[in-house]
């Protein structure tokens, strides 16, 4: 399994979201995430400046998998960059 830092940018009421922290949960997956639309003034735009860094459209879930980059809930392609 990859040692590399997993990172999720999200939205607290996204289902997608919620279903890419299962999956991490349910592999056992340490990961960090951000609800971003629990944030509010500088600091939502200051998070919303480093998502539309690794995804321009900034849509969500955005997960970061040391340096692989997926947008939305593909579980394959997780899989693959976890090394699952």
């Amino acid at each position: 399994m990859s040692d590399n830092p997993v990172k999720i940018y999200s939205l607290s009421t996204c289902s997608h979201c919620k279903s890419t922290k299962k999956f991490l949960s349910d592999c056992t997956v340490m990961y960090d995430f951000v609800d971003v639309d629990l944030l509010e003034g500088e600091e939502r735009k200051a998070i919303l400046e480093d998502v539309k860094k690794f995804n321009p459209k900034c849509s969500f879930p955005t997960i970061i998998i040391g340096d692989k980059v997926i947008v939305g809930f593909k579980e394959n392609e997780m899989r693959e960059a976890l090394g699952l």
